[in-house]
């Protein structure tokens, strides 16, 4: 048939199929692509955390030089003091009297005190500096797999697009080919309430007297109206298309 199929010809029961078919495919390209839509957004997350941990990781090897910087600082500093002890140990043999050797005992004393200062800073900096090594192996440890995570999703993306490409491409020519079995006034009320429906379901079928998508009860005569196949019968509640467990399993059959 082409798209100018004279709908008129087509009876009832054949555009409940076609309706239902027609849903039937379009909630698998709905599958498709919550797939595809979940793997991109699961490989930008690790990508995220990837590049968290590589700031953390670089964070960290600049505090450990930082760290480095200071304890060659006082390192250096250390050696002038040790070096203002010795000088001052000299002069005190050549001193001339007791308070030039009190002033430089004092002087000896403070150097003393800061060299002790310099060792206890120098003590709090290697400590540190071994709390960030820990730090960065474990970031560089996680880094690493999370690297793996991300080029497996990766690879699961590029595997899931090649393979749905081509079933979408197809599922999408066959919904085209049901929407001519519609006529535009039911195809476009189809896409409406397929558009605003949960799960985008606009066709249902009817489970234990209910309609398959709001799940209120149907009356009677509706009922008996449905499985007559002489008018197509909507959801008074939700709007839904209805249809019957004979046409239902007729069309899952011939999508299998």
């Amino acid at each position: 048939m082409t798209k100018h199929t004279d709908t008129e010809d087509v009876s009832v029961e054949q555009r409940l199929n076609a309706l239902y078919s027609l849903q039937q495919i379009d909630s698998q390209i709905d599958k498709i692509k919550i797939i595809r839509g979940e793997l991109p957004l699961e490989v930008q997350d690790l990508e995220d955390e990837i590049a968290g941990l590589e700031t953390r990781v670089a964070n960290f090897d600049q505090e450990v030089e930082h760290a480095n910087g200071e304890i060659a600082e006082r390192l250096n500093a250390k050696k002038s003091s040790e070096a203002l002890i010795s000088k001052y140990q000299e002069q005190q043999m050549n001193v001339r009297n007791n308070r030039e050797y009190d002033s430089l005992s004092k002087e000896i004393e403070f150097q003393n005190l800061e060299i002790q200062l310099y060792e206890k800073k120098i003590k709090e900096f290697n400590f540190k500096i071994e709390n960030l090594n820990t730090d960065i192996e474990e970031a560089k440890n996680k880094l690493t797999e999370r690297t793996a995570d991300l080029e497996a999703k990766k690879g699961e993306l590029a595997d899931i697009v090649t393979e749905t490409e081509k079933e979408e491409e197809d599922l999408k020519n066959k919904s085209i080919e049901n929407e001519k079995f519609i006529e535009d006034r039911l195809l476009t009320a189809y896409k409406r309430i397929r558009k605003n429906a949960r799960n985008g379901l606009a066709v249902v079928q009817v489970e234990r007297n209910a309609c398959g998508g709001c799940f209120n009860k149907i009356p009677p005569q509706h009922q008996l109206d449905i499985t007559m196949h002489k008018k197509i019968i909507v959801c008074e509640y939700c709007g839904r298309i209805l249809v019957d467990k004979n046409v239902a399993e007729e069309v899952k059959a011939s999508l299998k």
